[in-house]
């Protein structure tokens, strides 16, 4: 149905589909090879809660949520977009440091390369609340490629700004 209204990109596995409505690693696997199937390029999300990085279970997370849709789709996980959104971070007006966000993202970029021969191709956006005054910072970290922003988007002069920042 998505495909038929033209629609390019699906968010999967966003931290509020997994909370609320129990999607699993493997759900979010199958929903990325799903989309994938139907020519649409899915932004999978991956990140913490704040319990879990408070117990120092950030690495083990993320990497148990990439490792899946990996293991489903790794003959095509080039064609994916991938989003650190920490859990703790959305909505909240916290965001990580740049950083934080950094160690994450190399993290992850290092799993996809472990993967793929072609992870360079990769996308990994952050999208932990993301804003007009912290996108330069994050967007200046060398594994960060870009912004998968949320309510900052609803105003349009911030969201002018990270755009300009994206620059």
């Amino acid at each position: 149905m998505l495909k038929e209204f033209g629609v390019r990109y699906a968010i999967v596995g966003h931290s509020e589909r997994r909370l609320y409505h129990g999607e699993t690693d493997a759900v979010v696997a199958a929903k990325t090879q799903a989309a994938l199937a139907n020519g649409i390029t899915p932004i999978v999300c991956v990140g913490e809660t704040l319990a879990e990085r408070e117990a120092g279970q950030t690495e083990e997370v993320v990497k148990r949520q990439l490792a899946a849709v990996v293991h489903t789709n790794g003959h095509c996980i080039s064609e994916i977009v991938l989003a650190y959104e920490p859990v703790w971070a959305i909505g909240t007006g916290k965001t990580a440091t740049p950083e934080q966000a950094q160690q994450v993202h190399a993290l992850l970029r290092a799993q996809l390369h472990a993967a793929s021969n072609q992870s360079d191709r990769i996308q990994i956006l952050y999208g932990g609340s993301m804003n007009a005054a912290n996108a330069a910072q994050l967007l200046s970290q060398p594994d960060i490629d870009g912004g998968l922003v949320g309510g900052a988007a609803l105003k349009a002069s911030d969201f002018l700004a990270i755009i300009a920042a994206a620059q």
